[in-house]
């Protein structure tokens, strides 16, 4: 079909009127400008690794891929400043040869820098200050739906600033985004297995003031609390390390799980097969705890899933809990997931992550906004998509019930009640501050619209 667009996974499609490649600001300008040709909604598309249709569209999408130019690394101010269609993979090693790195290094590479300051991202183990990357954003400038130009820096416009960094292109298309960074750093990862019924509040806020960065990986009733921590230098299996990581990302994980989903001809079997490829990745990570962990260069645990094969991708959706709460929610999802695999013969075919993120107040749609979160992030490599939709649709009613916040491009059939409600007064406010920006709704799409409040 014509102008056809998908995001990462191929479960979301768009075929708009009118799919452009601008090079320059100008053309940007020309497009909002011109309604007749290029209509509405215009959307803005990075590399499309949403798991919602946040930047889908039947009228105008635009691809930024083709403005990828860095304007400048200034060492003195520690401050990356490059188009918005530059993805993070390519900006990191730019930064990496100057033995630089951005604060928060995102697991997910491909995503853009016109994005990352703009929608809602996670990192937890960069967790030691922020997990958002867009909070280390100090200056953006874009074109607004009226086609005029516009800009807002820490120093200049705070407040425009804190609209800005997640509107998801609704008020204008970002073309160039300045991040802070800092110099390269070491770091080790450290595996602790724990029991999930033993685990109490007391540790797991130890485990938590231990670590500068953290991700719990839940299988079965088991959780590994990955941690971080910065050290000196990294040991001698450091590259082999990383390069090991990556290919369990990019190549084997998901094509497991879906080979044992769709290869494995007898339910039995099946189970079996699974359950033998859970011990397996309960073993691994048992024996880098053993061994005290393993070190790598910070950017280097980013990845690269531009060249990753159907076969090897796989879908997510993220809900944050209140760190308070967050226990609970994650024994309670433990028994709602074996309850859900016992009715309907589904379960996930990989591990669940869990997400600690700090409290901050960056951006009006913060997800930390009111404090500390830790995550529960079901992960799936689906070979039935049907059955993937209905669980997640399920779970989104669990989370809901539990204080859930979710993200606009990380949480798939996301309603309006779960914004109003994880989002409060600053939900209002920033639909009233979009409407203001965009009143005749140039950016709008029917995402965006049936979320909106008023």
């Amino acid at each position: 079909m014509k102008n056809m667009v998908r995001n990462y996974d191929g479960g979301i499609k768009a075929s708009p009127a009118q799919l452009v490649s601008p090079g320059t600001v100008a053309e940007i300008q020309s497009v909002l400008r011109d309604a007749a040709n290029y209509p509405g909604p215009v959307r803005a598309m990075g590399s499309y690794h949403s798991l919602t249709p946040c930047a889908s569209s039947d009228g105008t999408i635009i691809n930024m891929s083709g403005m990828t130019r860095i304007v400048e690394i200034n060492r003195e101010k520690m401050t990356f400043t490059a188009e918005a269609g530059l993805q993070f993979i390519v900006a990191s090693r730019a930064l990496r040869a100057q033995n630089l790195q951005f604060v928060t290094n995102i697991e997910i590479g491909n995503m853009t820098l016109g994005a990352a300051a703009c929608c809602h991202t996670k990192d937890g183990l960069d967790g030691g200050e922020f997990g958002q990357v867009g909070s280390y954003v100090t200056g953006i400038k874009w074109v607004t739906p009226s086609g005029e130009l516009a800009k807002a820096s820490e120093a200049s416009d705070p407040a425009l600033l804190y609209l800005m960094r997640s509107s998801y292109g609704l008020c204008g298309v970002i073309y160039e985004v300045t991040f802070r960074i800092k110099p390269l750093e070491a770091i080790q990862f450290s595996y602790l297995p724990r029991p999930i019924k033993d685990l109490t509040e007391t540790e797991v806020d130890r485990i938590i003031d231990a670590s500068k960065g953290l991700i719990c990986w839940t299988i079965g009733r088991k959780a590994h609390f990955q941690t971080r921590k910065q050290v000196d230098q990294v040991g001698p299996f450091a590259s082999l390390f990383a390069a090991g990581r990556r290919t369990l990302w990019n190549h084997t994980e998901a094509r497991v799980g879906r080979f044992i989903d769709s290869n494995i001809p007898t339910k039995p079997l099946r189970d079996v097969s699974l359950d033998a490829w859970f011990a397996g990745t309960k073993l691994l990570m048992s024996a880098l705890h053993l061994v005290g962990g393993a070190t790598l260069y910070n950017p280097d645990k980013t990845i690269d899933y531009s060249r990753t094969p159907s076969s090897a991708k796989y879908a997510f959706t993220f809900w944050a809990f209140p760190r308070s709460q967050w226990l609970d929610a994650l024994r309670e999802y433990v028994e709602f997931s074996e309850k859900y695999f016992q009715r309907y013969d589904f379960r996930c075919n990989m591990a669940l992550g869990s997400y600690f993120i700090r409290k901050d107040t960056h951006a009006i749609l913060s997800y930390t906004h009111d404090g500390d979160v830790f995550s529960i992030d079901p992960i799936h490599a689906y070979t039935d998509k049907p059955a993937w939709d209905n669980f997640l649709k399920e779970f989104n009613e669990f989370a809901y019930k539990r204080n859930g916040i979710p993200l606009l491009n990380q949480s798939p059939f996301v309603e309006r009640r779960h914004v109003e409600a994880a989002y409060g007064a600053r939900w209002k406010e920033f639909s009233a501050r979009v409407k203001e920006a965009d009143p005749q709704g140039r950016m709008l799409n029917p995402f965006f619209a049936d979320l909106l409040s008023g």
